[in-house]
């Protein structure tokens, strides 16, 4: 529990103060001293006392001359006593013989304890007030939440955007829009449906790398079919008491109900959607209580409402197999990284509010941006326009995407202190890459080549493939492979020795071959049989080791086809440094010189076309 502030102490103290003070009052009288009855109905018949003041059973006594306090040095003439409770009908005879003047007040009957209470009360309210004050504030912070949603979550509450969301607002992902079309008309007229006896898909679940816009495809879902949209995040349902997530998802589907026709968009499923009993947290795991309320509310469709779930996930494969059978998630849409059409088509999207200098050319652009996701795009759009304005231009010229894109990829450029001979090394490197990707005729296109240090890599040569490659060939490997390479085999070309600089080639290299030779079967020692390793992870980029399942000997094998593709790759680049050595130390020293060189001056450097396809 958080500790009471020091305030909240400071004003529980004056108040038992307070109270003390109060009630004291009412019941003692500080001037007055106490004298037996029997003594003071003496005083009455001796005619020592002048006036009395009758309240109840007590009696305040004035005596006509001041007497001793005993046990004191000090005289009073206030007295006070209490009469029996039987009563007394001699008093007031005796009051009337000595001439004492009487005065008779009611008792007080309640004032006393509210008096003492009232400050308490003041307390209280005062507490209550400043409690709603910082609660109000919290709201203000986590975005407008109060203590009253937290069994509900913030699923109950529809989202709208600040604008309508579209199908134009989804580039490059024409497949998937096909896929989902007919969901906007479900939810426009569901009569013309349901009197042919179809009813729409419970749950449609979009599968995708991160980035892809799976989040995006579900507004513009919801923006197109013009319905309510409710989205909420699976991590959301997790809470540290058991059985929050299991409430909040009644609650959301029950909101999504009373408002049908509606979507409600879950993301990451995985978060609340994987495997079952994988003995972690037990059968009554918090988070395995979600997943089954979820399946329970999906199972519970009648098929009279226009209710459709979205969920969005990167990690298909550690679903609950619950959760994808027919009746739930029951169609699966596929986003994929775009290709470069559209990669231009999504670039247009972003850029229509970016004023772009003459020369841009968003098909370069794309070209130079393979793997990037629909979200990369969109940052080095921004990147691009925040690098314009800081140069004080009215517009985002093409060198602002280069430079952007150079960043994102590989990462922002080092202030290194490099030696003569250290900058000489690099510059025959990256010649040695650029002369290879020149000469070969498989291999992709060079967009420029630099010295020049960025993230982790102290240079890079570019390439810019002009179309999409889905099904790698033979010959493209190798030339790939070759390409790789060709720094180091520069290196001891013309400087006699190698350095650490090839470290990520030949790591880039070997995956490549082993791939080659392994997965592939273009290796004729070895043959089409499957010897990987590990498994690649389709979406996180990651491998899964896996149980060998063949011998030591095809391991062997195996090697020994690696290392003679990688030797193959390394005299093919050799081959080119000795036909072409005038050209590519040309190519070293306008690199040593300029250190950024572009495809122009590469071109006209290395020779032309013709020069490249006769080598061939």
């Amino acid at each position: 529990m958080k500790q009471m502030p020091g305030w909240v102490w400071i004003v529980i103290i004056a108040a038992l103060v307070f109270s003390y003070l109060m009630v004291g009052q009412f019941e003692r009288s500080p001037a007055e001293t106490e004298v037996a009855y029997s003594e003071f109905k003496k005083m009455v018949a001796d005619g020592d006392v002048a006036k009395v003041t009758l309240t109840g059973e007590n009696v305040n006594a004035v005596l006509k001359s001041p007497i001793s306090v005993p046990n004191t040095q000090k005289t009073t003439n206030d007295l006070k006593t209490v009469l029996p409770s039987a009563g007394d009908p001699d008093l007031l005879r005796l009051f009337e013989e000595q001439n004492v003047t009487v005065w008779n007040k009611p008792v007080e009957t309640g004032n006393s304890w509210l008096l003492s209470l009232l400050p308490w009360i003041i307390f209280i309210g005062v507490y209550i007030y400043i409690m709603r004050r910082m609660q109000g504030n919290l709201m203000d912070r986590f975005g407008g939440r109060s203590s009253s949603d937290f069994l509900i979550g913030s699923a109950k509450k529809e989202q709208k955007s600040a604008r309508r969301v579209t199908f134009d607002d989804v580039a490059g992902q024409d497949q998937a829009k096909k896929e989902v079309a007919e969901l906007v008309e479900f939810l426009k007229h569901p009569e013309s449906f349901k009197r042919l006896g179809a009813e729409a898909p419970h749950g449609v679940l979009l599968i995708g790398p991160p980035g892809t816009g799976k989040t995006l495809l579900a507004r513009a879902l919801a923006g197109e079919a013009g319905v309510n949209f409710f989205n909420i995040s699976a991590s959301e349902f997790i809470e540290m008491f058991v059985g929050v997530g299991a409430s909040r998802v009644r609650k959301m589907f029950e909101e999504a109900k009373k408002r049908a026709p509606s979507i409600i968009f879950i993301d990451e499923l995985d978060a609340v959607g994987r495997v079952r009993g994988t003995g972690l947290g037990g059968g009554n795991d918090e988070r395995e209580q979600t997943l089954n309320q979820i399946l329970s509310e999906m199972d519970g469709f009648t098929g009279h409402e226009t209710v459709i779930v979205l969920a969005a996930t990167n990690r298909p494969d550690v679903l609950d197999p619950a959760l994808l059978r027919p009746g739930r998630f029951d169609r699966h849409v596929t986003l994929e990284l775009p290709d470069k059409a559209a990669r231009q088509e999504i670039l247009k999207v972003h850029t229509h509010k970016v004023p772009l200098a003459d020369d841009v050319d968003l098909g370069v652009v794309s070209s130079g941006c393979p793997g990037f996701s629909g979200a990369d795009l969109k940052n080095l759009v921004n990147e691009a326009a925040i690098a314009a304005a800081q140069d004080g231009s009215g517009e985002v010229s093409m060198h602002h995407f280069d430079e952007m894109r150079d960043k994102i990829m590989m990462g922002t450029v080092r202030t290194l202190a490099i030696q003569p001979e250290e900058h000489h090394r690099l510059a025959v490197h990256e010649a040695g890459h650029t002369a290879v990707a020149y000469f070969l005729p498989h291999a992709d296109p060079l967009y420029k080549v630099t010295i020049i240090p960025r993230g982790r890599t102290l240079g890079g040569t570019h390439l810019l493939p002009t179309e999409e490659r889905h099904n790698l060939d033979e010959d493209y490997l190798r030339d790939r492979l070759a390409v790789s390479l060709a720094g180091r085999v520069a290196e001891k070309f013309f400087l006699g020795s190698v350095s650490s600089g090839a470290d990520d080639d030949i790591k880039k290299a070997t995956k490549l071959a082993r791939s080659m030779v392994s997965q592939w079967g273009m290796s004729d020692e070895v043959g089409p049989i499957d010897l990987r390793l590990s498994e690649d992870h389709p979406f996180l980029g990651r491998e899964i080791t896996q149980p060998r399942h063949f011998s030591e000997e095809m391991s062997s094998r195996v090697d020994e086809a690696v290392l003679k593709l990688v030797r193959e790759a390394e005299q093919r680049s050799r081959e080119v440094m000795k036909k072409h050595e005038a050209e590519v130390t040309q190519l070293i020293d306008r690199l040593e010189k300029e250190e950024t060189v572009t495809w122009p001056d590469i071109d006209a450097i290395l020779g032309s076309k013709t020069t490249k396809k006769e080598t061939a």
